[in-house]
């Protein structure tokens, strides 16, 4: 179980997957006003396994409501529960951590108890294979059109390989929107396949869980260092980057899940507020060389950025496509699309 401060985007929270495998509390009163449409979706179906909140809404107000939370919830097939002092539980996992729960009836708490203790912890799972998100069959991801449920390939602009360890939709349009042509990367694929596109930037996407055990996707960003063509490594994605350059990861005690974090540019000396979704961090001990810290949290002053000394290698730790948030960080995707399209003009001379 984890806890998120964000006041709305609540169907945005339930459909990352980032938060695949993992239960989430509600702090915000009231859940569920404006129900739930087709175009909030962040994946194809709901990501967590379970949602947690004190009221939910008895009515959908919104002309873009398709829908209610509960509906939405009881088709994907997540167990929801309301009337919960979240208040209390927040406080429990701030001072206890992130722990395991389980929601069952009343009647089989024993059991409930039970199952709780034998579920596995999230450091050392592999989960990101699991939330793997964007059709990698349909190449050209492109934007994605709800009404018809698929991808418009994108038939414009530099190439960019989206690497999908649990990518939401609104980082695949930041992309479209900037000129550039993203095609799905499945988790896992060989240093090979990606040569075989011949991109001219890489994207390392955001998912859930520890990077640690992501021993393929690691393998394949040590390669791709190597290079210099420009990489935008997201959440996850910026976690498996540092391990790869030869940083070491930790374990938070609860995470920063939330839509208020405030970071700082270490470069400008620009505070920023960021959407943040994430249970482990990078040591801020340990950074290689040929990287510096571009961003820290004001929180709790943990690694929130890297930036590579000659390449255009570029990481946040937050969310810069927010999807739910504040949008002060999407100055990241026009700095990687500048430097995708400077590389790509570069080649093609």
């Amino acid at each position: 179980m984890v806890f998120n401060t964000a006041m709305s985007g609540y169907q945005e929270i339930v459909t990352d997957p980032s938060y695949h495998g993992q239960m989430v509390c509600m702090t915000c009163v009231h859940i569920g006003n404006v129900g739930v449409n087709d175009l909030d979706c962040e994946s194809a179906a709901a990501q967590v396994s379970g949602l947690i909140v004190r009221e939910l809404a008895r009515t959908a107000s919104s002309w873009r409501s398709q829908g209610s939370l509960d509906s939405f919830l009881k088709e994907a097939g997540v167990a929801g529960i309301a009337g919960i002092d979240t208040r209390a539980l927040t406080r429990r996992l701030r001072e206890g951590g992130a722990t395991n729960g389980c929601i069952i009836n009343a009647d089989q708490a024993e059991r409930g108890l039970q199952l709780a203790k034998e579920c596995p912890p999230m450091a050392g799972r592999k989960l990101a294979e699991q939330a793997a998100a964007l059709p990698a069959e349909a190449g050209q991801c492109g934007e994605w059109i709800a009404a018809e449920n698929r991808y418009a390939p994108a038939t414009e602009g530099p190439t960019v390989a989206v690497i999908d360890c649990g990518c939401k939709r609104a980082i695949v349009r930041e992309l479209v929107q900037r000129e550039l042509k993203p095609v799905a990367v499945p988790y896992g694929a060989a240093a090979a396949d990606l040569a075989s596109l011949n991109p001219d930037g890489i994207l390392l996407s955001n998912g859930p869980g520890d990077p640690q055990p992501l021993s393929e996707a690691i393998a394949l960003i040590e390669q791709l260092l190597a290079g210099d063509t420009p990489i935008l490594a997201i959440c996850l994605g910026h976690q498996a980057l540092a391990l790869a350059a030869g940083g070491q990861a930790v374990k938070m005690k609860f995470g920063h899940h939330g839509s208020n974090h405030p970071v700082i540019e270490h470069e400008s000396g620009k505070v920023m507020i960021s959407s943040q979704n994430h249970g482990f961090a990078i040591a801020a001990d340990g950074i290689p060389d040929e990287f510096e810290i571009s961003h820290s949290s004001l929180f709790d002053g943990t690694v929130q950025g890297l930036r590579h000394a000659s390449k255009p290698f570029f990481s946040f730790q937050g969310h810069p496509e927010a999807s739910p948030g504040p949008r002060e960080m999407r100055f990241a995707f026009d700095r990687f699309a500048a430097s995708v399209k400077d590389h790509a003009q570069t080649r093609r001379r």
